[in-house]
């Protein structure tokens, strides 16, 4: 695709974000594959990350959730994470009865490696937008991410 901007319907913005997200698959698969990661262990990570972030560590019922896996899936997950000294499974110090997962210093790094490169290429392609362009952009982006995450939570009928 290419930056041409020129009768920019619904069917085209469709299409571009089609192929950031084909992109973005290709990227983590890649990404996953340099490391020995799956793209479940990948997507673990993230949330962990996230949730701690939020102030709230998840356990591990709460991940299998998030990311719609079984608690079997979802301790084979763990388990690679741990072994690869990204994780840890810890008490959580509010509550002693529930075990919370907690990123390790290795994790970090690998969320820079992932994200900082992207990030900043991501900042050079954006630098040719003015602050009025970018709250456009930002609030398209919030929209379509809504949108998805709206008609991915809709019961899914069969064709």
């Amino acid at each position: 695709m290419s930056g041409d901007t020129r009768g920019v319907d619904d069917g085209t913005l469709v299409g571009y974000i089609r192929a950031l997200m084909i992109e973005s698959s290709r990227f983590i698969n890649a990404f996953g594959d340099s490391h020995a990661l799956h793209r479940s262990d990948l997507a673990a990570l993230v949330a962990i990350m996230d949730a701690a972030g939020r102030g709230r560590p998840l356990s591990q019922g709460e991940l299998a959730t998030e990311l719609r896996l079984s608690a079997s899936a979802t301790t084979s997950v763990l388990d690679r994470l741990q072994a690869l000294g990204h994780i840890e499974r810890r008490r959580d110090s509010r509550d002693r009865r529930r075990v919370v997962l907690h990123i390790r210093p290795s994790a970090q790094k690998l969320g820079f490696e992932l994200f900082g490169p992207l990030g900043m290429a991501y900042a050079q392609a954006w630098a040719q937008f003015d602050e009025d362009e970018r709250r456009i952009i930002a609030r398209f982006l919030a929209a379509t991410v809504e949108a998805t995450k709206h008609t991915r939570l809709q019961p899914h009928r069969e064709a």
